[in-house]
Parts: C-alpha cells; sequence; structure tokens
C-alpha cells in the first residue's frame, strides 16, 4: 500500500514548543512518527492551502525528501516570515521549508541546507507604473517615494544598498498585504521575482515592474538563493535532510516541482551551482 503524506496544521503561538535544548535527531523524529515544519504565507515558495495543507516549492520538495528518509507525516506551522528563525530557534517547530535567503548573518543563527531554489528582486506598483520605477536605486533617487517590505526580508539590505533611506520604507507583515499597501500608501513593494508575478496576476490595480533590472550590490547583481532551515544544535537531523536533498535535486521529480511553481530552467541550474558554504561566507 503507499504511504500517504499526512498533513497537521498548528498556530504559532508563544507556547507551543518542542520540549527541551538537546538536539532533536533523525531517530527521534522517527520515532515520533512525525516532524513539525512552518512555512510563510508566500506563494509561491511556502503557504497553506484552504484544505489546510501546505504547498509552494518549499514544503512541497520538504515533504519528497522527507519520505525518503523515512518521515511521512509532516505537521506544518504557518507563521509571518519575519518569525521563522525566532520559532525555530524557540524549538516551536523542528525546521523551516520557506525558501529563506542564506545570507552570513543567518547562517549565524540557524543551520542551511544546500540551496533548493534561486530568484532574482522585483518590485510590484500601480497599475501603469505611474512612477516609471525600473529597478531599486529609481525610489533613491526621489527621497519622496515609499516602497513596502516584509517584515524580516532581506529586500530591505538591497534597497539600503543602493541608497534608499529608512524613512522610505514601510514595514509590513505579511506579503498577502502587498497590492492594498502599493494602491493606499506606498509606491512600490520590493519582494522576489516570483512573489510579485504571483501578486500581480489578473490584477486591474497592481502590476510587475517590467523590465526590472535587479540591484547591483558590491559590484554583482543580487541573486537570491533559498535553502531549508535547521537549529544549529540538531546537526544530524540537517545532515540527514541534506544528504536526501542533494539526491533529489538530481531528479527530474524534483525539477517538476520548482517548474510547477514559475522557476525557470536557468534558475534550477543556478541554484544547483552554489553551495552552502560560500553563501554563507558571502561568495
Amino acid at each position: 500500500m503507499k504511504t500517504m503524506i499526512k498533513y497537521g496544521v498548528a498556530i504559532l503561538t508563544l507556547a507551543v514548543g518542542i520540549g527541551g535544548a538537546q538536539a532533536l535527531t533523525l531517530e527521534e523524529v522517527k520515532s515520533n512518527g512525525y516532524i513539525q515544519g512552518a512555512t510563510a504565507n508566500e506563494v509561491p515558495y511556502g503557504y497553506m492551502k484552504e484544505d489546510g495543507s501546505a504547498a509552494g516549492i518549499g514544503p512541497d520538495v520538504a515533504v519528497a525528501v522527507l519520505k525518503r528518509m523515512g518521515i511521512d507525516e509532516v505537521n506544518w506551522t504557518v507563521t509571518p516570515f519575519g518569525t521563522l528563525i525566532p520559532g525555530l530557534k524557540a524549538r516551536r517547530f523542528a525546521f523551516a521549508a520557506a525558501e529563506q535567503n542564506i545570507s552570513p548573518e543567518r547562517c549565524k543563527q540557524v543551520a542551511f541546507t544546500e540551496p533548493n531554489s534561486s530568484y532574482g528582486e522585483g518590485l510590484l506598483v500601480k497599475k501603469g507604473n505611474p512612477k516609471k520605477l525600473t529597478t531599486y536605486a529609481d525610489i533613491a533617487k526621489d527621497p519622496s517615494l515609499k516602497v513596502a517590505v516584509v517584515s524580516g526580508a532581506n529586500n530591505i539590505d538591497f534597497l539600503r544598498a543602493v541608497g534608499v533611506k529608512d524613512s522610505q520604507i514601510v514595514i509590513i507583515q505579511a506579503n498577502a498585504d502587498a497590492p492594498s499597501t502599493v494602491q493606499s500608501r506606498v509606491d512600490a513593494y520590493a519582494a522576489t521575482e516570483l512573489t510579485v508575478s504571483k501578486l500581480a496576476e489578473g490584477s486591474q490595480n497592481v502590476e510587475q515592474v517590467k523590465p526590472f533590472t535587479d540591484p547591483v550590490v558590491e559590484g554583482k547583481p543580487v541573486r537570491n538563493y533559498g535553502g531549508f532551515a535547521f537549529r544549529l544544535e540538531d546537526k544530524e537531523l540537517h545532515d540527514a535532510f541534506n544528504k536526501a536533498l542533494v539526491e533529489f535535486r538530481k531528479t527530474e521529480d524534483y525539477k517538476k516541482i520548482l517548474m510547477s511553481y514559475g522557476l525557470s530552467e536557468e534558475s534550477i541550474k543556478a541554484a544547483a551551482g552554489k553551495n552552502v558554504a560560500d553563501l554563507c561566507a558571502g561568495k
């Protein structure tokens, strides 16, 4: 009989925890019969569907990888993007599957896997792009312009790097709030290209800036590399998942998952061409 993947949904609260501070092992997870995972409501990277199941690049790949490891049940928590790392460190779940960009600062706090995805930047603006924006640097040229960013997202670093002042930046809690925020109180919303594309899809009020030029930081165009995050102390569990992920990335099933959410073959190859050690070192 084919084993079914089961999903459970838990709402993140301060009272939810996983127990003591000792490392969570693969053997313990298998003994429990399930693992607790977290994602943020950010299409297409990770989100919860109306039926209560998790979907997106992160959750779909995680489920496939965990099944290869002999783990058939994932209890999913949905939490704001900015609370993924704090919640993980506080042991409210065992891993995060939200395609967070692997950065040196984040690597100091959690253990990332090898890259699972690669993606560029984007801007969501009012229909017709009235401010004629083509890149993040255009916002820096006019101090009267306002741009929204999701709390905890590294897009804020790219905005600052090209000269956008903090007084121009408006923090919002979820990317789902972006369309209404752009319509009412900011000139643009900065996020990854796929996030912006999904938010603009079918909208009569907002659109994705096209053509868009990725910001250049320290002489290089910005490109994000998303991975799965584990606690630093859960090394054995992280290493087992990472090994299974690397093997799964070689399959056609892996490519089908990523391409079904809009990632190009070029972006998939770009992710495979990078390694987590270099990304954590800022290379």
